[in-house]
């Protein structure tokens, strides 16, 4: 991020551990061009990510979370987790909070498109970027977004992608990965996992709560994702691309996942 040892304020004496010497209960940090460590790594503070531009995959024990543009994520502290993205850029604005309401909401994490309000008040929190000294204004305006979030947050389960536990469903998955353009039979899947089709399509749903079909259309989606982040295309390419035969049948894919209508990015 910033140098070799300080991390959003916080020092990282050995990879992945950070040290919170900072007396402040919330604070803001926000860097253009954002560049991650794609280790592990985990703080003891609660993390709130606005994503201002780009993309971002968040990496927490067996999902893969993708947070697009306009989109936070909440982390829990101690919740170990890893970065990536293929974006050409990534703004983020990060919050980082030592105490929070008791309430469930802030013990899990969640993913979420962020309403104007909250959009707004994240960016007008940037004024005290890196302020990491007791604010009494920075204090409770923080205190403000953190007390809010639980009504701010409309779960968007389809931005979570299962990673399963199970070995024999990783060649599944990195072959849809891949292979994601392409129509398949789900024979050729099932050999993959050497087993039967009805097998594969009870163990499948079994270890990650979606169907293979329901996968192939959230890959799907987050790869367009980033060839509309990347502006080299039109949606009939993209479309295409992803492996929808139509630019009406991407659209409403793409809005059943996403919950809004695809549009290129300016």
């Amino acid at each position: 991020m910033q140098n070799a040892n300080l991390k959003c304020g916080l020092s990282e004496p050995t990879e992945g551990q950070f040290l919170d010497n900072i007396s402040t209960n919330a604070y803001v940090w926000y860097d253009q061009n954002w560049q991650h460590d794609e280790y592990l790594h985990t703080h003891e503070r609660y993390q709130l990510t606005y994503v201002e531009e780009g993309y971002q995959y968040f990496h927490i024990e067996e999902k893969t979370y993708l947070v697009p543009q306009n989109h936070v994520i909440w982390i829990p502290t101690k919740k170990e987790h890893r970065i990536s993205s293929e974006s050409k850029t990534v703004n983020l604005i990060i919050a980082l909070f030592k105490s929070v309401p008791t309430q469930d909401f802030f013990q899990n994490v969640h993913v979420f498109s962020a309403p104007n309000v909250l959009k707004e008040m994240i960016l007008y929190a940037q004024k005290w970027d890196k302020l990491l000294t007791e604010n009494e204004e920075q204090s409770n305006f923080l205190k403000a977004i953190l007390t809010s979030l639980p009504n701010f947050c409309k779960e968007n389960n389809a931005l979570q992608i299962p990673v399963p536990a199970d070995d024999r469903l990783i060649p599944v998955c990195d072959y849809i990965n891949k292979n994601y353009q392409y129509a398949f039979e789900i024979d050729e899947l099932a050999n993959l996992a050497q087993m039967s089709v009805r097998s594969l399509q009870r163990v499948f749903k079994q270890k990650t709560n979606i169907t293979l079909q329901k996968y192939l259309q959230l890959i799907r989606i987050l790869k367009s994702i980033e060839l509309l982040d990347a502006k080299q295309y039109t949606l009939s390419q993209i479309a295409h691309l992803v492996g929808y035969k139509s630019l009406s049948a991407f659209s409403a894919s793409y809005f059943n996942i996403i919950q809004e209508k695809p549009k290129l990015r300016k």
